[in-house]
């Protein structure tokens, strides 16, 4: 054996490690080691977190392919007529919580409860809501069932009941071919969603314009500003019973008062200093909505929210789309002309609506 061979119980030093042997490692190597591990394994935690919560975001949407079950028969898209979305109100009574809310416990199917075309012009800096009463006699356009089934055209339907009879797509297919209108997405939230994404934000605040007594739905309100909950909110945009002449007309008001209130909350909410908040109301906003297959993901809904960023709620303009009532039924209405097709007009070119088309008939006073 050479000189330069290594005697029994000689340790090489770490300069020189032995073939075979462990580097032996400083005090120093050892903490950045497991330094290096923790910041590792938190990141793939956090990573696997935020993966799991956009996950359970995206699947709670869910989508209706609007586009195929209407074919090409719709309204042509003009290159000045902005964006045009179909909000709906669902009354739906699916699901243990939807049930409990709304007086619905003994009411099944689901209808169009509220209804609202929301146009926003070129430019994204302001909006306009027209809401359409859902007793609104209207002529329901040849549709199509998610099964396949063929449901032919017929004449003095009541707007809400087509939701229930045909389907969402032949909601938006009717409001088409009523309006001229060409909608871009449709969005829908039911009586959970709603409540849930009052609560999540803390309540909305607003003005009551006078004292509301409804035995109906047990709302109880005096004139003047009350900071309503979920439960209390939805109450609130259903009443019909404490308002007006107690036709749909009544609450109308009340709903596009609300839509404001809440807009201006959801603005002024601090979502970036609080993402614990911020998961909730997502969560809330996003469990009970369906929409159209162009916004059917958290990804798309983002984006056309973040677009959406330039238009104040202050600036939005609500109106209710101009009715008469109905010449052989006094507790139904029809859209009142020429007011109402000036009113569409308008809408399509994109252009200023003039006050002529805001004035309706029929009031519910």
């Amino acid at each position: 054996m050479s000189q330069d061979a290594i005697t029994p119980g000689h340790r090489s030093s770490p300069e020189t490690p032995s073939s075979g042997r462990k580097r032996v490692r400083t005090r120093g190597q050892r903490i950045r080691r497991a330094v290096l591990l923790s910041v590792l394994v938190l990141a793939i935690a956090a990573g696997g977190t935020a993966y799991w919560l956009y996950s359970r975001l995206d699947g709670n949407i869910k989508g209706v392919d609007i586009n195929k079950a209407l074919g090409e028969d719709r309204p042509e898209k003009l290159p000045t007529s902005g964006q045009n979305l179909l909000v709906l109100g669902s009354d739906s009574r699916a699901g243990d919580e939807n049930k409990e809310l709304g007086g619905g416990g003994s009411v099944s199917g689901a209808r169009s409860d509220t209804a609202m075309v929301v146009h926003i012009p070129e430019g994204r800096s302001k909006a306009v809501a027209i809401s359409i009463p859902r007793d609104t006699l209207v002529t329901r356009p040849e549709c199509t069932k998610a099964d396949g089934t063929k449901v032919p055209s017929a004449e003095r339907k009541m707007f809400n009941s087509v939701y229930s009879q045909v389907g969402p797509a032949c909601v938006v297919k009717t409001v088409e071919k009523m309006s001229g209108v060409r909608i871009d997405h449709y969005l829908e939230i039911n009586f959970a969603g709603f409540k849930g994404l009052v609560d999540a934000i803390g309540g909305v605040t607003v003005d009551v314009p006078q004292d509301i007594h409804d035995t109906s739905s047990g709302l109880d309100l005096t004139a003047g500003p009350h900071k309503l909950d979920g439960t209390q909110s939805l109450a609130y945009v259903r009443t019909r019973h404490g308002i007006g002449d107690g036709s749909d007309l009544g609450r109308i008001g009340l709903q596009q008062q609300f839509l404001f209130a809440l807009l201006t909350e959801v603005k002024k909410q601090d979502l970036l200093g609080s993402p614990t908040s911020a998961y909730k109301i997502a969560n809330s906003a996003t469990k009970s909505l369906t929409t159209d297959e162009g916004l059917a993901s958290l990804t798309s809904l983002t984006n056309f929210a973040r677009s959406m960023n330039g238009v104040d709620p202050a600036s939005m303009e609500t109106i209710m789309l101009p009715v008469a009532y109905d010449k052989i039924d006094r507790n139904r209405v029809v859209a009142a002309q020429p007011q109402a097709d000036t009113l569409w007009k308008a809408v399509r070119t994109d252009s200023a609506i003039p006050e002529s088309a805001k004035k309706s008939p029929a009031t519910g006073g």
